[in-house]
């Protein structure tokens, strides 16, 4: 996992060194007095679901298609706000079941963002350290929550840094948590408003995915290329890391889908 985020995770050291750091210290731990909980914070393309996908395939025969793996959509699974208390339901019962049939399973709740206000809490009793809720040990259970939230202030802490002549390599957690926070867990729209799981400190990695650079993009387009086969040229690389959108408007210095749209742009240039 650790030489795949290094050769395939463009530009996101810090994501590399909280995943690996997360992920290492639970595993070794046989007697785990919590599940690890992460929450994943970005603008769109910048490897959110990609890192959470990667690190499912190495935990899981089977990847994400694995028995053990359950993934959650607040538009597919809980899309109607008046059903909230029905949802809640059928979540924690989903939980608990499937944490009997099997204690390592892991769970992804994807675009946080959009999950109604409330409804994450009926999980708050598996994450915490209490020995064993309705029967069933839980402790070595994954937890990753995906979200967009908080994205706008990490690209514009990325970029009043940048400006400040701090190279985009030596942003500190430090540097963001602050933003993070306020963006996700203060934000009257996010799942995690006013929530428990936040209060109770229940999340042991909160993970920023920063913005990417003209570089970057162009390192995702050769990726892309060797996987689909193709060959490596470098006109076709400039060209389809030339054809994304830029921001701030003047300096374009950020790409504003991040790699998202690299996979198919390549055929207009082939």
């Amino acid at each position: 996992l650790e030489c795949d985020l290094a050769m395939n995770l463009v530009g996101q050291p810090l994501v590399r060194q909280q995943v690996m750091k997360g992920v290492r210290e639970f595993l070794e731990n046989r007697n785990p007095v919590k599940p690890l909980v992460m929450s994943f914070h970005g603008s769109t393309g910048t490897g959110k679901t990609y890192v959470s996908s990667m690190l499912i395939r190495y935990l899981f025969q089977g990847g994400l298609q694995s028995p053990y793996v359950h993934q959650f959509s607040p538009i597919v699974h809980f899309p109607h706000a008046e059903r909230i208390e029905q949802y809640k339901e059928s979540l924690k019962r989903w939980i608990q079941g499937n944490l009997t049939n099997c204690g390592r399973s892991a769970f992804l709740f994807d675009e946080m963002d959009k999950m109604h206000p409330g409804l994450i809490d009926v999980i708050i009793p598996f994450l915490g350290p209490s020995w064993v809720v309705y029967g069933t040990n839980y402790h070595k259970a994954i937890f990753i929550f995906i979200s967009n939230a908080g994205g706008e202030q990490i690209n514009e802490m990325t970029l009043d840094l940048w400006r400040a002549r701090k190279d985009r390599e030596e942003i500190s957690l430090q540097d963001l948590e602050p933003a993070i926070s306020k963006a996700v867990f203060e934000n009257p729209q996010s799942g995690f408003w006013k929530s428990g799981i936040i209060n109770e400190h229940l999340i042991d990695f909160v993970v920023p995915f920063l913005p990417l650079k003209h570089h970057h993009v162009k390192q995702c387009v050769v990726n892309e290329l060797v996987q689909q086969g193709l060959e490596v040229r470098p006109g076709v690389v400039q060209e389809v890391a030339d054809s994304i959108p830029y921001f701030p408007e003047e300096e374009k210095m950020f790409s504003s889908t991040g790699c998202k749209t690299v996979a198919s742009r390549i055929s207009f240039f082939f």
